[in-house]
């Protein structure tokens, strides 16, 4: 199997879909923006939809485009306003946000661009090394050692990034099981236990841990996908239920869940997690048929509110500050507290969104922190247009990093797995801040990255080794033939 290069021409037919997409758009949400925002998404799915052999890169985006619209069209659907539209001046952002995902898309293929014109793909192999025996194992392994290795990362600053980088190899592993479950046929009653065990394990902590590891089922069953098979959209419109649900239904409940962890008992104890989520889960349940309900919901999906204030007070209010947050984020990322142990704690999120958005939200008071994003750090550094280029930049540093792994990894499943986990937790995430985004992105591909490119080229060594081995045998049995 080779990487192929990707048609990047926009011919008529092209034209043509894209106009009746962007008319769709304006259509449902009754708003300009609602064709500029479809345009983008048809734009992200024509050239990054399988880069690399994965949809992560368009899957990715796609989050990030969900964040900044949603809002649109659920008002286009329902005809209900949101409180961030009767609260704040929202248009300006949304169009910045998609600004910055068309940054960032842009920035990506080019950097893939630039590196599948210079380089041939290299030939891909299956990983045969990794038997049933071996994944499950694996499986098991790195569940079992989840809370530990969280416990035990924050004992040493300096190695707590290369030790909750580790935590993600779980995730590459439940990638693999369902997609040898999912190809050349999907086997129904392992892959919905598997799902089942992530769901329950997910649901048992502080965060939305069961977000991750269905994204991984999602593509490893987009892959294996036969669009003829009855089967097989049975199993995806199932899989696509879940996962709504229990993004919704998370969203609704988080603040009551995480405030039951401040009993020690509690949080040590899956059992009462498990029945407070169902407690919980039933009252969601009752509420969700409650409009404004859904309003609150969908609100606290939509991640422009404290955004949109900020835009509203730069520069009318505060001034620009000409780089000064993308300068600290740098110099945060580039000072390893591996080296500068004595590294000042990152600031939380919300002492941001106090001076810029003007409003008292909760803070490390409260244990909590209201997230920004980067698009409004760009534009409150920056101001528009100069606030693209540095998403541009980042989106063709990430370019870059994903066809070097893509190119140089020549075992398929290694190969599939890191671009996955790696790519997915880097650029789903529109309200991650600079610090966080660029400190992510290293630390995964310096602590996944470069072992996986260490194991892919020990693993092409020993089937050399063991290839070299056997041609004596091979030769021995032609001659008596």
């Amino acid at each position: 199997m080779h990487t192929a290069r990707h048609d990047l021409t926009f011919n008529l037919r092209d034209a043509i879909v894209l106009g009746i997409v962007a008319a769709v758009g304006a259509l449902i949400s009754d708003d300009v923006v609602g064709a500029l925002a479809a345009a983008l998404l048809w734009s992200i799915w024509r050239y990054l939809r399988n880069v690399g052999g994965v949809p992560i890169v368009a899957a990715a985006l796609t989050f990030q485009w969900m964040q900044v619209t949603v809002g649109i069209w659920y008002q286009g659907l329902t005809g209900r306003a949101l409180d961030t539209m009767v609260k704040s001046d929202y248009r300006p952002m949304v169009l910045i946000g998609l600004g910055c995902v068309a940054a960032l898309a842009l920035g990506i293929r080019l950097g893939i661009s630039l590196l599948e014109r210079r380089r041939l793909s290299t030939p891909f192999h299956d990983l045969y090394a990794l038997s049933w025996p071996t994944l499950i194992t694996a499986y098991a392994a790195t569940t079992a050692l989840q809370g530990a290795v969280g416990f035990y990362a924050y004992l040493v600053p300096g190695l707590t990034q290369p030790m909750l980088a580790l935590r993600f190899i779980r995730l590459g592993v439940v990638f693999l099981i369902v997609r040898r479950l999912t190809m050349p046929d999907i086997r129904i009653v392992p892959m919905m236990t598997i799902v089942l065990l992530e769901v329950l394990f997910g649901l048992t902590g502080y965060f939305a841990g069961f977000r991750e590891p269905l994204v991984m089922v999602g593509v490893a069953f987009y892959e294996g996908f036969k669009p003829r098979n009855l089967r097989h959209w049975l199993v995806a419109g199932a899989l696509a239920i879940l996962m709504a649900g229990l993004a919704t239904m998370w969203m609704s409940i988080r603040r009551d869940y995480r405030s039951s962890f401040d009993d020690e008992n509690f949080a040590a104890s899956r059992e009462r997690q498990l029945d407070r989520i169902g407690e919980l889960g039933s009252v969601w349940w009752r509420e969700s048929r409650d409009p404004a309900e859904t309003d609150r919901l969908i609100d606290r999906m939509w991640t422009v509110y404290y955004p949109a204030l900020a835009v509203s007070r730069v520069p009318s209010t505060l001034p620009h500050t000409g780089g000064a947050l993308m300068g600290a984020a740098l110099t945060h990322v580039f000072n390893p507290r591996l080296f500068f142990p004595t590294k000042a704690e990152l600031q939380s999120d919300s002492e941001m969104v106090r001076k810029y958005s003007g409003v008292w939200v909760a803070g490390a008071e409260q244990n909590t922190s209201i997230a920004f994003g980067y698009a409004a750090e760009s534009y409150i550094d920056y101001g528009v247009p100069m606030m693209f280029l540095p998403v541009l930049v980042y989106g063709l540093f990430v370019g870059l990093a994903f066809q070097f792994l893509a190119s140089r990894l020549s075992h398929e499943e290694l190969r599939v797995a890191l671009l996955t986990v790696v790519f997915w937790l880097t650029l789903y995430l529109f309200e991650r801040s600079w610090v966080k985004t660029l400190g992510l992105a290293g630390t995964l591909l310096i602590y996944l990255g470069l072992p996986a490119l260490l194991l892919d080229q020990y693993l092409s060594r020993w089937e050399a080794r063991r290839h070299r081995d056997r041609l004596p045998d091979i030769y021995v049995a032609s001659e008596m033939h």
